[in-house]
């Protein structure tokens, strides 16, 4: 392979495997409406500011800052899909726990995380197909894989939202046994999509190898953005220091997992884009973490 041939490559992992996928995504969306509870949403009356900043900055921010970054640097047309599908997606759950080590307001995290992967069923494929049509090469990538946008969005809908109504009315019929399960299939539904971005890796391999260095130097600084557009923002409006960085964390840790199933089951794995979403997936932990380290010994200084 070389990089004339990069946009063409398509990583198939066959029809089952792709199933799985989708059923591994649907468990994902039912642990997270088996988690939401009224405390999930009450910064929308406590500090509504608050809330729908990280929440702007998280669905509207990001993709615009991805989409200015791609007319500035001009990378493959597969690399730029792969930056603005992650762009679109979600906050990672992982971020919670980045949040919690770095003392940040953990309670900001959860609800954030939560209530964006609710979104996230409606607005991510719109997203994805909004923000990546306003960049002229994606545009016509989009084109070229013949991609059926009204399919793309019901089979998304059925697999992101479906789960989503349903563990909600679960919850609302049987509130102790959603809390019972909730936590044994997230760490499932978790595991499966690190199963995936590392299967997916592996198999990106020959693409790594085309894009050699370079590709951290798209990556790495995409997500410095990330994380400095949620510090910014909350900077913005003067939010407290746990608050901005609940903030800073949120917008910087996307759910690459989701983004790799997304790329897989409904782009055909595109070669640079599925590139990005891997490396993402780990970049953006040893990020968050470094951050949150960062704080933690400047808290540390400060009590001295």
């Amino acid at each position: 392979m070389n990089s004339d041939t990069l946009d063409n490559f398509q990583l198939d992992m066959g029809t089952a495997s792709e199933i799985g996928m989708a059923l591994v995504l649907a468990v994902m969306m039912f642990a997270v409406a088996l988690g939401l509870r009224p405390s999930s949403f009450r910064f929308f009356k406590t500090s509504p500011k608050l809330y729908f900043t990280g929440l702007i900055a998280q669905i509207i921010g990001l993709p615009l800052l991805t989409l200015l970054m791609c007319f500035i640097i001009k990378p493959h047309p597969s690399i730029a899909l792969g930056m603005i599908l992650i762009a679109c997606c979600p906050g990672g759950n992982t971020s919670n726990l980045i949040a919690l080590f770095a003392r940040a307001n953990t309670a900001l995290s959860v609800s954030l995380t939560a209530t964006s992967s609710v979104f996230a069923a409606f607005v991510t494929p719109l997203s994805i197909l909004f923000w990546s049509g306003l960049y002229p090469p994606t545009r016509a990538l989009l084109t070229e894989i013949n991609i059926d946008v009204v399919g793309f969005l019901i089979q998304t809908l059925v697999i992101l939202a479906l789960p989503l109504f349903l563990g909600m009315g679960f919850r609302q019929v049987a509130p102790r046994i959603a809390d019972r399960i909730q936590t044994p299939l997230a760490i499932l539904s978790g595991l499966a999509l690190l199963a995936i971005i590392l299967i997916a890796s592996i198999k990106l391999f020959p693409v790594f190898m085309v894009l050699g260095i370079g590709i951290y130097f798209i990556v790495l600084p995409h997500n410095i953005l990330a994380f400095a557009l949620g510090n910014l923002a909350a900077r913005a409006i003067k939010a407290d220091t746990a608050s901005r960085r609940a903030l800073t964390i949120e917008v910087g840790i996307q759910n690459s997992g989701l983004g790799i199933v997304i790329l897989l089951t409904q782009f055909g794995g595109v070669g640079g884009a599925g590139a990005v979403a891997g490396l993402w997936g780990v970049w953006h932990l040893i990020g968050g973490s470094g951050l949150a380290l960062m704080w933690r010994w400047k808290d540390a200084r400060s009590s001295h």
